[in-house]
């Protein structure tokens, strides 16, 4: 079955929010809190036109949100369904958001993760983002990262 990237809807923030849950609640013991993406407003995010999915048909695999700031574009979340991940797709919504940052004009994609959060560290340096700098914000321990675009 081909799968497909497409801007979010209302209809798809059930399948979103299980997403977001199943992804980032195992992390909850290893940073001792809860991280910032289960916080997240994913209804008003899809409503401003942030959040992108990646379906399989009628199911939604996985998806990303978008925001961009000035040259650069904010990959402020990307997130796969568990069951799903090993098939390629959060490369698949990395290049995609990559791919929006170019067709934008932007120069930059900036992100970041929680510092406890090594294996996401880990896998953006193989994907060429360098770390920019570690800073609190909301409580949560940040290592922010860019990559040229």
């Amino acid at each position: 079955m081909t799968s497909h990237i497409r801007l979010a809807t209302s209809a798809d923030l059930p399948e979103v929010g299980t997403i977001v849950s199943a992804a980032y609640t195992p992390w909850i013991e290893k940073i001792g809190q809860r991280p910032g993406p289960l916080t997240d407003d994913y209804a008003a995010l899809i409503a401003e036109g942030r959040v992108h999915v990646l379906d399989e048909g009628a199911e939604v695999l996985g998806f990303v949100v978008l925001v961009p700031q000035g040259a650069a574009m904010l990959l402020d979340n990307v997130a796969v369904a568990p069951q799903t991940q090993g098939r390629g797709i959060g490369r698949l919504l990395m290049q995609f958001a990559e791919d929006q940052a170019r067709a934008a004009g932007l120069t930059t994609m900036r992100l970041y993760t929680h510092v406890r959060m090594d294996t996401n560290i880990a896998l953006y340096t193989r994907l060429g983002y360098g770390e920019t700098r570690r800073v609190t914000e909301k409580g949560l321990h940040r290592v922010y990262m860019e990559k040229p675009l």
